[in-house]
């Protein structure tokens, strides 16, 4: 009897290291199928409009890419525009499938969806696999609701088990079910950006770390890694490793065989132990579940904090009392990047300045990040909300000695138009007012 299976590509764009997709192929007819949600395009509870043409833009990439990789080895990629739930439904009855793939990912939203999906079709069997994550639930030397509370205290658990090594790449496919594998007409093909050096896709994923592996940049990763504006001074992994089109697992081989050519030393384990913080927070997230987005936290303590429309507008745009978040903000704006330690100082200043609830900055983040992964933005603005995972309580930046540690001659500001004239957080008051100064 003819068997069809169908493979819902999520955060796992690439063919390499997929063992999800590996599981998938033992079948007759296999259908590909990537959803594109309406509602990453809609305002969503914060105010913010919608993915941004950056973040479209690398995503875009990354499906016209895997489809390409995929005619290659003859078959396609179906992308279609609507809730998932009811897409895949679709499918599953119009193909006959008889088993959905996919890998586990650790948004709330997207597993409530993956249950829904289930329930539905209790005839048809359901398989999620790991393929973002180093370990595995079961490895773990301790069950989820007994997540250490602190980054040091999971680090020093795990740092030492054994890693599965990544699984070859796909160099076999059974035939699709269908021929499909148009642009949405429903939604426009962002315009490309040549000047961007992030390009999506597995192809540039794998370039990029061949790249800054094979040079002696990660021996000084250490020293190099708060820089603010430096394409060599950071890995830069992180926008392929969140859309999926570079298998952590491949980036830890990498770093492995770096360290056989080059030496192993401080820099080289701190790649590691950012890996690590990733892996960190997506176990923090698939633990807390629907309460990595409340307000109180992982913690449950509400912050004093309020919403000012104007502040937030103002720090969105980059028109601050602060030279440094402007210049950070416009980096954003302007290429769906920010260097991490900009990260730290954008959302103290946020919180600790402009008193505003860290789920707008962590929510406008989502909106602009070229690698947005929800477990590791809401995590972070947890943290740095002072309702995370961080045993010393809210960080607060002094911007003014930040910058003398790491722009102390201006150019970054400079580079990116940080300077303002403006002096007050405040131009109106509560009630809309002009706010008189002399």
């Amino acid at each position: 009897m003819s068997t069809t299976h169908l493979f819902w590509f999520t955060q796992d764009l690439r063919l390499d290291d997929n063992l999800a997709l590996h599981q998938a192929c033992n079948c007759d007819k296999l259908l590909l199928v990537y959803c594109l949600d309406p509602t990453e395009f809609k305002p969503n509870r914060y105010g913010i409009q919608g993915m941004s043409q950056h973040r479209l833009r690398f995503l875009y990439e990354g499906l016209i890419a895997l489809d390409k990789q995929l005619q290659t080895l003859g078959q396609t990629l179906l992308i279609c525009m609507g809730n998932p739930v009811e897409i895949l439904s679709s499918l599953i009855h119009e193909h006959k499938v008889g088993h959905v793939f996919t890998s586990d990912i650790v948004g709330s939203y997207e597993r409530k969806r993956w249950n829904t999906l289930t329930q539905r079709h209790q005839e048809v069997r359901f398989s999620r696999t790991n393929t973002s994550r180093l370990f595995e639930l079961d490895q773990l030397p301790f069950s989820l609701e007994n997540l250490p509370e602190s980054f040091s205290g999971f680090r020093k658990r795990v740092e030492h088990l054994e890693i599965t090594p990544p699984c070859p790449s796909i160099v076999h496919l059974p035939p699709s079910v269908t021929n499909d594998h148009k642009w949405p007409v429903t939604l426009d093909r962002p315009a490309a950006d040549a000047s961007s050096p992030f390009q999506g896709g597995e192809i540039a994923a794998l370039r990029h770390i061949n790249d800054y592996f094979s040079s002696e940049a990660p021996q000084r990763y250490k020293e190099t890694r708060n820089a603010l504006d430096t394409w060599e001074d950071s890995t830069k992994f992180s926008p392929w490793l969140a859309q999926g089109s570079l298998s952590v697992r491949r980036t830890l081989e990498a770093l492995k065989q770096h360290e056989a050519k080059f030496g192993a030393n401080d820099s080289t384990y701190w790649i590691f132990f950012e890996l690590l913080w990733r892996e960190y927070f997506h176990f923090n997230a698939l633990k807390l579940d629907t309460l990595l987005f409340k307000f109180s936290g992982n913690k449950q303590r509400k912050p004093l904090t309020s919403f000012y429309p104007q502040r937030f507008r103002a720090w969105c745009e980059g028109n601050t009392p602060s030279s440094a978040v402007n210049a950070c903000m416009k980096q954003l704006n302007a290429t769906g990047y920010m260097s991490n330690r900009g990260r730290q100082w954008v959302a103290s200043y946020l919180v600790n300045e402009m008193r505003i609830d860290w789920r707008y900055g962590a929510a406008y983040f989502e909106q602009q990040l070229l690698d947005y992964d929800v477990a590791s933005n809401w995590g972070n603005w947890q943290y740095l909300g002072g309702v995370g995972a961080d045993p010393r309580g809210q960080r607060h930046f002094n911007l003014t000695k930040q910058v003398q540690m790491y722009d102390p001659e201006g150019e970054f500001i400079r580079r990116w138009a940080g300077d303002s004239k403006v002096t007050h957080l405040d131009t109106v008051d509560a009630a809309d007012w002009p706010i008189m100064r002399h």
